[in-house]
């Protein structure tokens, strides 16, 4: 039974580890959307969200029989625990990249988009999670808490990105709605980020014990 056991955990961290690569191919997309107006690129970003969502479904299913079906013990409950959170997080990056893609539709052919730090903000954020469904894998709680420390990087990359629109704005003030397009998409990475760091949270969570929102 026990056997059994570890084999279906085995292939809840080959689903999150799926997931996680999912996540970081539907915003890699939407960046190629943005930086080259990519047709292709946006529309790939909307079926990979289609298919994080899917991921995230065959995932909730495997947790629900490795919690009904088994008796898992108080360290394999909180790997469960944590996989159900971190998938909803993973979710929602799928949803956001999705967004960014649609947004790409508005900003074709601007050169806005690679005048500022949005292209920096995307890599930090993919890097991280990269970084996380790594340090879940491992049990790494120095990659982990690496992962929350990251989070300030994007964060002033944001107010960047931020201060180079308003000025773009400041030069240009037909340009306006681009910017505000612009400053939506960095908003996107923010919180593409925020979600990352979710799920960092809860790989601590997984080897602790111990919850805690990191600022």
């Amino acid at each position: 039974m026990r056997n059994q056991f570890e084999k279906q955990l085995q292939q809840l961290n080959e689903d999150l580890i799926s997931m996680g690569a999912l996540c970081k191919e539907a915003v890699a997309d939407a960046m190629t959307a943005l930086l080259y107006s990519d047709k292709q690129a946006r529309q790939k970003a909307f079926l990979t969200e289609y298919e994080i969502d899917h991921k995230e479904r065959d995932i909730e299913s495997l947790c629900m029989k490795l919690l009904l079906q088994q008796q898992p013990v108080a360290r394999d409950l909180r790997n469960i625990s944590a996989a159900l959170k971190m998938i909803s997080d993973m979710e929602r990056i799928g949803d956001q990249a999705s967004d960014i893609a649609d947004i790409t539709k508005y900003l074709e052919n601007s050169e806005l988009t690679q005048h500022v730090h949005i292209q920096q903000m995307a890599e930090a954020a993919m890097g991280m999670l990269t970084d996380s469904i790594e340090a879940f894998v491992k049990k790494d709680l120095l990659l982990a808490r690496k992962v929350m420390k990251q989070d300030d990087v994007v964060d002033e990359l944001f107010n960047q990105v931020k201060s180079e629109l308003i000025t773009a704005i400041a030069e240009e003030s037909d340009q306006g709605e681009i910017c505000i397009d612009m400053v939506m998409v960095a908003k996107y990475f923010e919180r593409i980020a925020d979600h990352v760091v979710n799920i960092a949270e809860w790989v601590e969570y997984s080897v602790t014990g111990e919850h805690k929102a990191h600022e």
